[in-house]
């Protein structure tokens, strides 16, 4: 589970987002970077929670942010996540799952009285020299931004 916390060196992850394009922390060098990870794409909560940042989008842009999403998706299905709700950031298609090991967010999850194994919302946000200022690890789905934008 998350053992990553605050002022730890974020994990040098590389990903392919939902057009095939990768995504490396050293990409962000000198920008902050949220790095949100989700459970599922398309999911009421993942929905509501993705929307929020995309709502808010300008005002992360204003304060040097850059977002990026990750979950075990598919690329169609992140792509599909994308167009339809016109997220203005990329979504990393985590099928392998090494962006979402390397951060720790993989474990055990209950759900309607069930254990099992799945991805745990939640989100890092890293400084411009790749030190993770804060891990959010209880979401706000509709009001995410305001939880990452204090």
């Amino acid at each position: 589970m998350i053992t990553l916390k605050a002022g730890d060196k974020a994990p040098s992850f590389s990903g392919v987002d939902q057009d095939g394009k990768t995504h490396k922390l050293a990409d962000y060098a000198g920008k902050k970077l949220v790095v949100f990870f989700y459970p599922k794409a398309s999911t009421p909560g993942c929905t509501a929670e993705a929307c929020d940042l995309r709502d808010n989008f300008e005002r992360f842009k204003a304060n040097n942010y850059e977002l990026l999403g990750v979950s075990a998706d598919s690329q169609k299905a992140q792509l599909k996540f994308k167009d339809k709700y016109e997220f203005p950031f990329p979504l990393l298609a985590d099928e392998d799952k090494s962006v979402i090991n390397a951060f720790g967010v993989w474990g055990p999850k209950k759900f309607m009285g069930k254990e099992y194994d799945g991805i745990n919302r939640t989100t890092f946000v890293i400084d411009e020299k790749g030190i993770i200022e804060e891990v959010i690890e209880k979401v706000k789905t509709k009001e995410h931004a305001s939880q990452i934008l204090k």
